[in-house]
């Protein structure tokens, strides 16, 4: 009798766990960083909401015409970011098509990790997801001339609808 008690209050604890929306969730540790719009917390990877960065394939121009990874560049200077105070807590709001989480995330300090990648000009605001609110960070950032800004480069989301020979969707 006790074990069947135990085995129900254990399949409750599961079954009321699933119910909680994504949007309650929580997730705080120490992030890795998969690129630059993408982190892994206790093996939940979470996408940064509202910021579209360069895919880590992709390539820009600096102001010289000269190529550059700026997908990896962007995906470095999140992780730098990320170091300089842990943890990272982020505030799930949904989940994509992929299963990711899609999250608002803080470092240690407050600073908004969404915001930062837009005002240091590694991620665009995604207008679509972000209704405009990371604007005055993309405007900061294309003034200084700041990462991807500092030349010329494809927006992200374009850049993988053209390679995989469809139509973008931004």
């Amino acid at each position: 009798m006790p074990e069947r008690l135990g085995l129900l209050l254990l399949l409750l604890i599961a079954w009321v766990s699933m119910s909680i929306p994504a949007e309650a969730e929580q997730l705080l540790g120490r992030a890795s960083v998969i690129d630059g719009d993408t982190i892994e917390i206790a093996a939940r990877r979470i996408r940064l909401n509202g910021v579209d960065a360069p895919e880590s394939w992709q390539v820009c121009q600096d102001s010289a015409r000269k190529p550059y990874r700026c997908g990896k560049e962007a995906a470095f200077a999140l992780d730098d970011f990320l170091a300089k105070s842990r943890p990272t807590r982020c505030q799930a709001r949904n989940t994509d098509r992929y299963r990711r989480v899609v999250a608002d995330c803080v470092r240690a300090d407050g600073t908004s990790v969404n915001s930062w990648m837009v005002r240091q000009g590694w991620a665009v605001d995604w207008v679509r997801y972000s209704k405009g609110a990371f604007r005055a960070d993309q405007i900061a950032a294309e003034s200084a001339h700041a990462g991807i800004w500092r030349g010329t480069f494809e927006l992200p989301c374009e850049a993988r609808a053209s390679r995989s020979k469809r139509k973008a969707a931004c």
